[in-house]
């Protein structure tokens, strides 16, 4: 039986949460969301995810800081992340994980309609 596939989404934001939550299950996933990156974090356990969604830019911790994080717990984790800003984000992430693999890391810039993050989801799972 094939399992269904399972993401976690991380927006400071309850109506992009709202959104993506709705538009992902529709399409089948199993979808969990958090507003506070830190109860994300502490809710975190190692293989349950087949996807990371993180927002860059939350109070209290940042998306890359959250993705720092839960790599240590699980490191075979895809993510990608969510801005509302330009191409700035990609330099920072080069910065601070060096021999991070890209392919296992993308970025998406917000708004997004949920047809292209369903597409976006499909082609990096």
């Amino acid at each position: 039986m094939k399992r269904e596939k399972r993401i976690l989404v991380v927006d400071d934001e309850p109506d992009n949460i709202s959104v993506f939550s709705i538009g992902l299950e529709d399409e089948g996933f199993i979808v969990d969301t958090f507003t506070d990156p830190q109860l994300a974090l502490s809710a975190f356990k190692a293989k349950t995810y087949d996807l990371l969604i993180l927002d860059i830019k939350m109070p209290n911790m940042n998306g890359f800081e959250l993705y720092e994080k839960v790599n240590k717990i699980d490191t075979k984790l895809k993510v990608c992340f969510l801005t509302a800003f330009g191409e700035g984000y990609h330099e920072e992430f080069r910065r601070r994980f060096p021999a991070s693999s890209f392919s296992d890391v993308n970025f998406i810039r917000k708004p997004i309609r949920i047809n292209d993050l369903v597409k976006k989801v499909n082609d990096i799972i």
